[in-house]
């Protein structure tokens, strides 16, 4: 099978023709420019509304092209389905019908039987390529994953980065391979069983290689500022073609990549008052405009803890949002294992194993509640009412250990015995767990923040990045800072990258057994009786954590003493454990430190 996702707007074949088209309200004149030095120029015809277009006989697959602005500057196309050169050269026609998919008939995994691994391409492989990850599917499949969560793909500015600096979304990028490379990749994961979810960007462009301010200057609304600086125009003049741009982009990694969902990164940075806005008709859009039979799913990031994004029918399927990644379960976690609280951990030092607890059993930890890290402003919205799957629960992901300054994992932080304890509540827990690449055997090496700017650009950044950490007491002084690794150096991108042969030292095959054996007893007793409703939690005894959830047809409890003292005369939990961290548990009516136990009762 054969697939392409039809636009609106770039390079498209058609015909024996490759029709060129380009939004460029703000330009005068616009010509396309043909083959590798740029010398065959086509002028477009203006159309309505500041399109340009024009059909040029001849030109196929592989071709370069670029736009030329005003007969000035050279531009390469905002929906370039590839970059070969970067995202400052020529663009390169792509006939996606090229390519036969093995495994067209995959419809996906119901959302229940997640289990989902964040990677980045860059650095899971020594090679760092689309091609390398596919030689390390079978160990996902091994480890009990269900679904792959890639990190951004889309073409970003020099050779490594973590891709949230993107400026040409439709284009994977060069240094991870061509387009088809990426399709192999998924067709891989979905003959090993995997789902592959990837995550996009749609509340910024890059600081370097955007060039629509150029042309398009209405695609970005200056009503609105943000970090990066005008907001990208979702509901101003002209906004529609700006709308319809990520709508189509979120289409084309569903259709034509056969992508089976999309983790939209921060969608709280999206500045847009429209009455519906582009989230939800974003989310609309795939859930009308895909296959009916094909199980898709939309992950966001939301500081906001906007639980209205999350509802579900009387169904129970998700009407815009599937799920939510919940930073809140981290956050209290990482205040329990390493008693940091600086920065945001403020918001979960009072009473973290609380916050734990009412996330595992209610969704957010903050549902409205205010927040002191806030000067007390209220955050999130009640959650209690949604399913556990509506939440993403995780110990670790890119951006909690690589926003730290040295990028170190949790193991290199908790004692091994409270993050043992961290992590079965993750695994177990009805909410869909999360891994991040290499905490399956205890990964040593950092996940460093690093990218690959301009001399300009790259000298502000590493300025940046250590002045950020100036308002710790540990990075006061100027000499600590110059010790944080230069996010442009190429040592910090190579010292991030995954050393897959500790996986076979004795450490990293205790925590990969510890992980395969949490995993097998989820899909054993804990999938097949998802979804589950109501949840509820106490913390007694200062650091005993009791939890319920009803669930299909069973009630499932769990118990956790998070302390490194033991705790007696503790209450057996009802029904019949599955998993007990510690042999001695209840023996004398006394749990150990870090104590485990979950346990399942069936309903008749």
């Amino acid at each position: 099978m054969r697939r392409a996702h039809r636009m609106p707007f770039g390079a498209a074949i058609e015909g024996g023709a490759t029709r060129f088209r380009l939004w460029a309200p703000g330009a005068g004149a616009v010509d396309v420019l043909l083959g590798n030095d740029g010398s065959i120029a086509h002028p477009l015809v203006r159309l309505d509304d500041g399109w340009f277009e024009a059909r040029v006989a001849g030109i196929g697959d592989g071709t370069r092209y670029a736009f030329r602005i005003d007969g000035g500057r050279s531009v390469p196309d905002p929906a370039s389905r590839s970059n070969p050169d970067g995202v400052h050269a020529s663009s390169a026609v792509v006939d996606p019908l090229t390519f036969d998919w093995r495994h067209d008939d995959w419809k996906g995994r119901p959302w229940n039987e997640a289990v989902l691994y964040e990677l980045h391409i860059g650095t899971f492989t020594p090679a760092g390529t689309f091609a390398a990850a596919v030689q390390r599917l079978p160990h996902l499949v091994e480890l009990g994953i269900t679904a792959v969560e890639l990190m951004p793909v889309a073409a970003f500015p020099g050779r490594r980065g973590w891709g949230y600096d993107g400026v040409l979304p439709f284009a994977p990028v060069a240094a991870y391979g061509a387009p088809d490379d990426l399709k192999k990749f998924v067709d891989a994961a979905h003959a090993c069983g995997l789902m592959v979810l990837l995550d996009v960007v749609y509340n910024h462009f890059g600081p370097e290689g955007n060039y629509l301010h150029a042309y398009a200057p209405g695609f970005f609304n200056p009503r609105h500022q943000t970090p990066w600086g005008a907001a990208i125009n979702f509901d101003g003049d002209g906004s529609r073609n700006v709308r319809d741009f990520f709508i189509h982009n979120a289409l084309y990694w569903i259709d034509e990549f056969r992508f089976d969902g999309l983790r939209m990164d921060a969608v709280h940075a999206i500045a847009d008052d429209s009455e519906s806005d582009i989230v939800t008709e974003l989310a609309q859009a795939v859930r009308q405009r895909t296959e009916p039979d094909r199980h898709i799913h939309i992950v966001l990031e939301n500081d906001r803890n906007e639980a209205r994004r999350l509802v579900r029918d009387a169904s129970g399927r998700a009407t815009l949002a599937t799920a939510q990644w919940n930073d809140d379960i981290h956050h209290a976690l990482h205040v329990l294992v390493t008693d940091e609280r600086d920065g945001y951990y403020a918001d979960y030092a009072q009473r973290p194993l609380w916050q734990l607890g009412r996330c595992l059993a209610e969704g957010f930890a903050y549902q409205g509640d205010p927040s002191p890290f806030r000067d007390g402003e209220p955050r999130g919205e009640p959650s209690a009412q949604l399913p556990s799957a509506a939440f993403v629960s995780f110990t670790q992901t890119h951006d909690q250990v690589g926003n730290r300054a040295f990028g170190e994992r949790l193991a290199a932080l908790a004692d091994p015995r409270a993050l043992r304890a961290a992590v079965a509540c993750v695994l177990l827990a009805p909410a869909p767990p999360m891994l991040f690449m290499g905490e399956e055997f205890g990964a040593t090496t950092p996940f460093l923040y690093f990218c690959d700017f301009g001399p300009e650009l790259a000298a502000a950044v590493s300025r940046g990045r250590r002045a950020e950490f100036g308002q710790f007491a540990r990075f006061r002084d100027p000499a600590v800072q110059a010790t944080i690794p230069d996010p442009n150096a190429e040592t910090t991108f190579v010292a991030s990258q995954l050393d897959w042969s500790e996986i076979d030292a004795p450490a990293g095959a205790q925590w990969l057994a510890f992980y395969r054996h949490c995993l097998a007893l989820r899909r054993e007793h804990v999938a097949p009786r998802l979804p589950g409703s109501d949840g509820s939690f106490e913390v007694t005894r200062g650091s005993l954590l009791r939890l319920r959830w009803t669930l299909a047809g069973a009630t499932m409890h769990a118990g956790v003493n998070f302390a490194a003292a033991p705790l007696a005369g503790v209450e057996a939990l009802p029904g019949k454990p599955f998993y007990e961290s510690d042999p001695e548990i209840g023996a004398g009516g006394i749990w150990p430190g870090f104590a485990v136990v979950f346990s399942v009762t069936s309903q008749r």
